[in-house]
């Protein structure tokens, strides 16, 4: 009994509130050392510092509590094997990996306002065209959250240029008009003699009128444009049905980006 302090003073001590503590204990996550019958006042032992304090550094860093845990337990176990350790090492490499693509979505996002700000809301020269039903092949993947539709294109993509061609490829990404948490994203190759790839299916993209405007700069820029096309549309009364068809003019390889050209296109409902 004589280690045992106050839950106020080791609060005060691991720099955590008596809120915190409270929610902590309420998890499993750092049980009182010993709760007093009579009262209901709960203590802590010194040695509990080191844990709480680990758990107010990993929550200033964004870890989640469920991460924490594993990492406390593989921690707290003197004899835990390398297994355990890989495991909680491994948990922290995720929630890295996850600030670390955050990171670079807030870094568009950024670029993206700034060309805003430079250029006001996105307005696009807009015209109606038709287009011919045309033979494609298609292959398909899900993009788990709206930021991970570039990851699911680009592996649509890879797919597609990895069979042999005996013609330059034309390639078209689909994209439906509203996102729900996960995004179905396909991408398909056009022309003629389309070669067999490896689960992509024969499919025909249908014709009729579409609305279109034509993207000049990055990929990551082309939702200003898309903003742009479907405005357009909303404004003469046009009905847009989906996909969204991205056409890849350029070759990024070897355009810069600030000089890629994307055609975009919106089938109308209401046009014959």
């Amino acid at each position: 009994m004589n280690d045992l302090l106050p839950i106020g003073q080791f609060a005060r001590l691991t720099r955590l509130s008596v809120k915190q503590l409270r929610h902590y204990a309420a998890l499993g996550l750092l049980e009182p050392a010993w709760i007093d019958p009579a009262s209901g006042y709960r203590y802590y032992r010194t040695a509990q510092a080191r844990d709480a304090l680990a758990i107010g550094l990993l929550r200033s860093l964004d870890v989640p509590l469920p991460v924490v845990a594993a990492v406390l337990t593989a921690g707290r176990d003197d004899d835990a094997d390398a297994g355990g350790e890989a495991a909680g090492a491994a948990a922290l490499t995720k929630v890295k990996e996850d600030l670390e693509a955050e990171l670079a979505r807030r870094k568009r996002a950024l670029k993206t306002l700034e060309r805003v700000l430079a250029t006001g809301l996105p307005a696009a020269e807009a015209t109606v065209v038709t287009e011919p039903p045309r033979p494609a092949i298609v292959v398909h993947d899900l993009a788990t959250t709206p930021e991970d539709i570039g990851r699911a294109t680009s592996a649509c993509v890879a797919r597609l240029l990895a069979a042999p061609m005996t013609a330059a490829p034309a390639l078209v990404g689909l994209f439906p008009l509203d996102y729900g948490e996960a995004v179905p994203v396909a991408v398909a190759l056009t022309g003629p003699d389309l070669p067999d790839v490896p689960g992509a299916r024969p499919d025909i993209l249908p014709g009729g009128a579409f609305a279109a405007a034509t993207h000049l700069g990055p990929y990551d820029h082309v939702p200003l444009t898309a903003h742009a096309l479907l405005t357009w549309c909303a404004e003469r009364g046009h009905v847009p049905t989906g996909p969204l068809r991205e056409v890849y003019v350029s070759d990024p390889a070897t355009t810069p980006p600030e000089r890629l050209v994307t055609h975009l296109m919106i089938r109308l409902e209401d046009e014959p």
